[in-house]
């Protein structure tokens, strides 16, 4: 994760996005730093607008935010009666980010 930061920051200060420039950053941040990581990651980001990832990213984050507003509104008799569909839901979302954060470190 601290890989996706360091290139985000790199980004957003306007420097190009390399594999120095990421290695300096976490290692500014007090961590040891994997070279393979980082080149790795300077490979996927390739070729990708990330202002426009960015953008798509910011417009996803609400429609993912409704649902759990939703259910904040459920009566408390059924909140208190957990659906079997939902914890599957919630299972398969919590091992989606697992392999997601694992990706990036």
């Amino acid at each position: 994760m601290e890989y996706v930061y360091a290139a985000l920051l790199l980004h957003s200060a306007g420097k190009k996005v390399t594999e120095e420039g990421i290695t300096a950053v976490v290692k500014a941040a007090g961590l040891e730093a994997d070279a393979v990581r980082a080149k790795a990651l300077v490979s996927a980001l390739e070729g990708v607008n990330i202002d426009e990832a960015i953008s798509k990213a910011a417009f996803a984050a609400p429609t993912t935010a409704a649902p759990a507003a939703a259910a904040a509104t459920v009566a408390p008799a059924e909140a208190e009666k957990p659906k079997k569909d939902e914890k599957a839901k919630e299972k398969a979302e919590e091992s989606g980010m697992e392999g997601l954060g694992a990706l990036f470190g």
